[in-house]
């Protein structure tokens, strides 16, 4: 068992997701300002905060997952950090049990506790789902979606079964919301390549976009989401809107109308839902995250905090809602919960989560984005570059920024490399071993 027997007060942070990782970075800061004794420890399966909005990227093969990973250790100096998954929080006791990396399950007491272990991707009871369909919400998924598909494109050219065959050449992305559009649009770049490559007629790779609302991308604007439709059908891409999968098999998966398509790769992004800690804390919630007040902390638990995905906070820009699990609100809730625990302690003033929208921006593939910074509608080559920025600007680590900054020079230069690098094997990629930590792994929020 680790315990703190001093009197020092241990504040304890879980999840290096945008809201654990920028709650840790602005909490140590707070309290070297003030000359605190207090310390400060984050609990994490992995050793890095994974920079979501950019998967797409790494699974086209346009961004190394290198880039997306930003340790800890060289950003978080101050901070105690501690591998593992934490299963079990006993609030009467102030303690809280983690596995680490050998499963082997270990305790550790705290002062104040932060609770930011982000999210899940949201699944539904639809017969061969978690064997067949894979996420995008981790380096294990992205990879093996690139390989996979890639590896299918090959198998394909030497396959004397046409309906096999096409069947390789069919990718079908379940989600039209911000991570599913840039997936298939970096999906469109790299089939592309592929086709030159292999050899293949134009037309015969098959995207498929699938989404169960009316149209594509439901959170933004009619405008904007209209012009990400007109550019995926110019590339190539079916759109099905309305409807959804009822059955996924190896080779096919199954819509609500009855529609059989042949396939070998689907990508299921319909969303996140809390992480499976929140449902084990005995605690309200809401839509399945934690009830919070105003200020990010749990109600009737003094010392208690949190934030990110996990957490139901009020949206101050629409009564009665609560804020959607996006990095921008992740991160931002991260410095509220930072400034809230250090007054907590008696240093500074306390304060409500506030946010102003900045907008929104989604990343088309080559050339074309669309983006609303400040609610000013832009599509095309200038979306494309204030995009970039945007997530040049987001990245919380120079050595990492400045990576991201040469892949994107690197790809206005040189053609997509179209590498199987073998590294994510269909079994890591599943969503219980990539997701739900069964293994040393994790997610963060978009």
């Amino acid at each position: 068992m680790i315990r703190h027997d001093n009197p020092r007060p241990s504040i304890v942070i879980v999840g290096s997701g945008f809201a654990g990782f920028e709650c840790a970075r602005r909490l140590t800061a707070l309290l070297r300002r003030h000359k605190s004794s207090a310390t400060v420890t984050l609990i994490s399966p992995v050793d890095y905060l994974l920079y979501t909005p950019l998967l797409p990227e790494v699974a086209g093969g346009s961004v190394d997952p290198r880039f997306v990973t930003i340790p800890l250790t060289d950003n978080l100096p101050g901070v105690r950090l501690i591998r593992g998954y934490v299963d079990r929080v006993d609030f009467s006791q102030r303690t809280l049990r983690f596995r680490d990396q050998e499963n082997a399950s270990q305790e550790l007491a705290w002062d104040r506790l932060v609770l930011t272990p982000g999210s899940i991707t949201r699944r539904f009871d639809i017969p061969g789902l978690a064997e067949h369909a894979r996420g995008l919400k981790s380096i294990a998924g992205a990879l093996y979606l690139r390989d996979h598909i890639l590896e299918q494109f090959e198998l394909a050219r030497a396959d004397h079964d046409p309906l096999r065959a096409q069947a390789r050449k069919t990718v079908v992305v379940v989600g039209a919301s911000y991570s599913g559009t840039e997936l298939i649009a970096q999906l469109c770049a790299m089939a592309e390549a592929a086709g030159r490559k292999f050899g293949f007629r134009h037309g015969e790779i098959q995207l498929i976009l699938v989404e169960r609302s009316g149209r594509m991308m439901p959170e933004i604007g009619q405008k904007l989401a209209a012009k990400a439709q007109s550019v995926l059908l110019g590339r190539g891409v079916r759109i099905m809107t309305g409807t959804t999968l009822t059955e996924v098999g190896p080779d096919y998966v199954i819509l609500a109308d009855g529609t059989r398509i042949g396939t070998r790769t689907v990508a299921w992004l319909t969303g996140v839902v809390a992480s499976p800690l929140i449902a084990t804390l005995g605690l309200p919630t809401e839509n399945g995250r934690l009830t919070v007040g105003a200020d990010l902390s749990v109600p009737d638990m003094p010392g208690v905090f949190a934030g990110g995905d996990a957490a139901a906070v009020d949206d101050v820009t629409a009564p009665g809602r609560i804020t959607p699990p996006t990095a921008q609100h992740a991160t931002r809730q991260g410095k509220t919960l930072a400034v809230n625990v250090a007054a907590s302690l008696g240093h500074g003033t306390s304060r409500n989560y506030r946010h102003r929208d900045l907008g929104t921006v989604v990343d088309l593939g080559p050339g074309f984005a669309v983006a609303n910074p400040l609610n000013v509608h832009l599509s095309g080559l200038l979306a494309k570059l204030v995009t970039r920025a945007y997530h040049l600007y987001a990245i919380p680590s120079a050595a990492n920024r400045l990576a991201v900054l040469i892949a994107y020079l690197t790809e206005l230069l040189f053609a997509r490399p179209l590498v199987s690098l073998g590294v994510a094997p269909s079994s890591i990629a599943r969503f219980s071993a990539s997701e739900e930590f069964s293994g040393p792994n994790d997610s963060a929020a978009r």
